[in-house]
């Protein structure tokens, strides 16, 4: 029996491009409930906790010592509500991958990209646009939102235009984004939600504290290359003697994300072919 012939121009319309794979990856994070409430939790978060700092300082304000109130930096009230949000934003990218490693849907995946690393990148670009779009307004909501409540005191006024504001703000948008493309790279080389997840967690919560417990000596100079302080350069204002500076730490973080995706690459390509 003699195959149907494909109509003409058939054969481009079902060819493999990066753009269809991106755009079948968009459909997918968009048509899952749960990312929809993470992306949601981590912007409330960010506006939220800022909104909150804010309010508890300035009702608190009269009555903290002087030492307490030289300790309230603006910037911080405005931006701490991203030390929770990178939280969501974190385990989001772990569940991004591992999700369909567990549900059985990544044979489907691999089976319509046999190439797997379109398929790797469109899940970095859509997960990394995705969370950079949603954090820019909700840090600059953060900031604006925190100021309107503390510019009764003349001390803690900040103006967006003062020196390293602007890039201490968006320097939130970039260092969350690149802690969800970090863990979505932990996750690709795991394939385990709750592996994945721990490592995450040690990381950015559990490995920074516990170096405490080391000499100073050997404390700093380790301490200061760990993902989480190379990252959090780019968004501080003021920066120690022993810190890189913004744009060399973050450039720091972004070379711990390029080697933890290819090394994701790598195994991808290894294991699942």
């Amino acid at each position: 029996m003699s195959a149907v012939p494909l109509p003409e121009g058939w054969s481009t319309r079902l060819r493999v491009t990066q753009s269809r794979v991106i755009l079948s990856e968009w459909t997918k994070f968009r048509s899952i409930r749960s990312t929809r409430w993470s992306m949601f939790v981590a912007f409330i978060l960010t506006i939220g906790f800022s909104c909150i700092a804010a309010t508890v300082t300035v009702i608190r304000w009269s009555h903290m010592s002087p030492l307490e109130q030289a300790s309230r930096n603006p910037l911080n009230i405005a931006i701490i509500g991203a030390e929770f949000s990178q939280l969501a934003v974190g385990i989001l990218g772990v569940l991004v991958i591992t999700g369909e490693y567990s549900t059985g849907m990544i044979r489907a995946s691999l089976g319509a990209v046999p190439k797997r690393l379109p398929f790797l990148w469109a899940k970095l670009i859509v997960f990394a646009t995705v969370t950079f779009v949603l954090m820019v307004p909700a840090v600059l909501a953060a900031f604006f939102g925190s100021q309107a409540i503390l510019r009764s005191d003349d001390i803690l006024k900040l103006s967006f235009s003062d020196p390293g504001v602007a890039r201490a703000v968006l320097g939130v948008a970039l260092y969350v984004t690149g802690v969800g493309v970090l863990t979505l790279a932990i996750g690709a080389m795991i394939r385990n939600t709750a592996g994945g997840i721990a490592i995450f967690v040690a990381i950015f919560f559990v490995i920074p504290p516990l170096l405490l417990i080391l000499p100073l000596s050997w404390y700093q100079p380790i301490s200061e290359y760990l993902p989480s302080s190379v990252g959090g350069d780019v968004y501080a204002i003021h920066h120690g003697p022993h810190d890189l500076g913004p744009w060399s730490g973050f450039g720091v973080f972004c070379a711990y994300i390029a080697a933890a995706i290819v090394a994701a690459a790598g195994m991808l390509v290894r294991r699942d072919a």
